[in-house]
């Protein structure tokens, strides 16, 4: 049996967009940015019909968890599900799943029939698919690029997700002070079925598929171990379950801060979202460029996160808020690229299903803690003080890991970017 240790990448340092030299990935990548722009507008909207209907900041953070129930739950057997099967044809089947749900929504909405309870329904739903859907979509990048291009796929994809994040809720938000949320519903279905039709474009033949593991008792157990049992894995999983829980909850305090305190409507919550968008841009492209991430490095940009965090909870009106949520969004893509970086390129391929499904509990799936918590600080407390919270929280969890000793070096280094 292949070492389950993480390999030390010593990689030279690339050029920006070398990765989209691979056919595979440049296709790959087309269809993930254009579902990712429809994705953030169904977001988007979920979050402004959830407003309207309940007018509250709890309920809203209860409809946002509802879609990271079943991530929290089934997590980690969804890793393992696609470590065992070919994680092209699971994807193809999750993007199907994901365009009858979008689909739904949208009669759904142009008929007026959309209730609170539907809505979550359909929220829970949409969970589920994507227990299997998070992992096969960041464990495929794997098998269309070489081990040496890997860390510049994973930024890449960082780059392109977050460049489509800047559309999907710009657009989104002028669309539904316009026409209403029905049309980005519509428009989520139709990025779906881009998706499919890059995935089936894919050249097997020039794809490096991963082993496949085995049908055997035990196996979630062993990923957590795995985890568990190797510090420069650990590590950033604990600083993502804390950020993810606390931190990461800008579909709650977004809109009810843009909304409550700096009294902007759907305008004001789509360019915020746009404008971290913007700055998770501009991090990713040095993420690009970045000759190695380390346990250290990724301490101190949860730091650095933590502090733009407070920063623009406290900015006294919109375009101030909106300037601090550039670097916000700069200081989200250096801590999640530098995460994700540690652990896709830490794992062994046959754990790393297993391992982005243990991340994709922490950092979607603890919004099912999360949201409420934060959607009932800001009720009680403001939207101010929620932000606070993730911000304190990020530096906090940063400034405790720099406090440990740092793991050996030979283990630490992996590459630049992640996504």
């Amino acid at each position: 049996m292949p070492s389950l240790r993480p390999q030390a990448v010593g990689v030279p340092r690339p050029s920006s967009f070398t990765s989209l030299k691979i056919r595979n990935y440049r296709l790959y990548m087309l269809g993930q940015s254009i579902s990712v722009a429809g994705n953030w507008m169904q977001s988007i909207a979920v979050g402004w019909l959830a407003l309207q209907l309940t007018h509250s900041g709890t309920m809203l953070g209860i409809v946002t968890a509802a879609r990271y129930l079943p991530i929290l739950l089934l997590g980690a057997w969804g890793g393992l599900v696609v470590d065992r099967h070919d994680r092209r044809r699971l994807l193809t089947l999750t993007q199907v799943c994901f365009a009858v749900q979008a689909a739904l929504l949208t009669v759904l909405s142009w008929a007026g029939l959309m209730e609170l309870p539907l809505l979550v329904a359909f929220m829970l739903a949409l969970g589920f698919v994507n227990v299997f859907d998070s992992p096969a979509r960041q464990s495929l990048i794997s098998e269309l690029v070489d081990r040496e291009h890997l860390p510049n796929a994973i930024a890449i994809n960082s780059t392109l997700v977050n460049t489509a994040k800047l559309v999907g809720p710009g657009l989104a938000g002028v669309i539904i002070a316009t026409l209403g949320v029905t049309p980005c519903f519509a428009l989520d279905t139709l990025s779906f079925l881009v998706v499919i039709v890059s995935l089936r474009a894919l050249r097997a033949a020039e794809m490096q598929p991963a082993e496949r593991e085995i049908h055997a008792r035990g196996q979630i157990r062993a990923g957590i171990a795995y985890i568990c049992h190797t510090p420069e894995l650990l590590r950033p999983m604990v600083m993502v379950y804390v950020t993810g829980i606390l931190t990461w909850e800008f579909p709650v305090t977004l809109p009810l801060f843009t909304t409550l305190v700096l009294h902007a409507g759907p305008e004001g919550f789509g360019a915020a979202t746009a404008f971290m968008s913007a700055g998770a841009v501009l991090g990713g492209c040095f993420a690009m460029r970045r000759p190695r991430v380390t346990s250290r490095s990724l301490s101190v940009s949860a730091v650095i996160w933590g502090a733009l965090i407070c920063v623009a909870a406290l900015a006294p009106n919109l375009p101030l808020a909106l300037a601090a949520l550039v670097l916000v969004g700069s200081g989200s893509i250096t801590f999640n690229a530098s995460a994700k970086t540690l652990l896709q390129v830490g794992a062994a391929p046959q754990m790393r299903g297993r391992v982005v499904s243990i991340w994709s509990i922490g950092w979607m799936g603890g919004t099912v803690i999360g949201a409420p918590i934060v959607g009932a600080i800001a009720t009680v407390s403001g939207p101010r003080s929620a932000l606070l919270l993730g911000g304190l929280a990020a530096a906090a969890v940063g400034l405790a890991m720099l406090a440990l000793p740092s793991p050996p070096r030979r283990r630490d280094v992996v590459g630049p970017g992640g996504g």
